[in-house]
């Protein structure tokens, strides 16, 4: 354990913080106002609700306890502490937000905006904190364990994911309702990839020198 303390960086840590701020402002100010959503975990989990009467409270951690344990037998403990300050910096973050009134309270009634927008706080706070290398939710964890498997790039990973349950959706969702979300899967998906690409000279995360 102690040899992992070592190796936690002040400055990653202040990026995952960073990143998890931006993803709890989107979400509150955007996704929660505007109901375009993401695929992933939280798709699948209201999908197991409708087909087999699975509480979202039950399926939704164990779901995310199974892909963070994926991730740290792939990517280490590394992986697993800069994840859980990601997660508890987004729960705070999140929190804090909620005491103010949303920001873009009629962003409802525009949901192509809203879809372009929430996709780019998405993509640009999951991106810089991947990028570390935390996972702030059990999908980035799911991803970020898959592109160690695979050789496909992390968006193609996120992108075939959120497709997959988002297609899974139609069963019980109509379709006008999930062309918005297919387009913020698309663009933050693409965001998270542009993101792995950036290089920040103050990231010291082994992490960053992997990439």
């Amino acid at each position: 354990m102690r040899s992992v303390l070592k190796e936690i960086k002040l400055s990653s840590v202040l990026l995952l913080l960073l990143g998890s701020a931006i993803l709890a402002f989107g979400l509150y100010n955007i996704h929660s106002v505007s109901n375009v959503t993401e695929g992933g975990i939280l798709g699948l989990t209201l999908l197991l609700e409708y087909w087999l009467g699975i509480s979202p409270s039950v399926s939704g951690f164990v779901l995310t306890v199974l892909c963070y344990f994926w991730g740290w037998k792939l990517l280490g403990r590394l992986f697993l502490v800069y994840s859980f300050i990601s997660s508890i910096g987004f729960s705070v973050f999140y929190r804090i937000f909620e005491q103010f009134e949303p920001l873009f309270p009629d962003i409802g009634e525009r949901p192509l905006f809203a879809a372009v927008v929430g996709a780019l706080f998405v993509g640009v706070s999951i991106g810089l904190c991947v990028r570390v290398g935390g996972a702030p939710t059990g999908d980035d964890a799911l991803a970020m364990s898959l592109e160690r498997v695979f050789p496909v790039d992390i968006q193609w990973i996120y992108l075939i994911s959120d497709l997959t349950v988002l297609a899974a959706s139609l069963t019980y969702i109509p379709g006008s309702k999930i062309v918005y979300s297919l387009l913020t899967v698309i663009l933050s998906g693409q965001v998270i990839g542009l993101m792995q690409k950036v290089r920040f000279p103050f990231c010291e995360s082994s992490f960053c020198a992997e990439k």
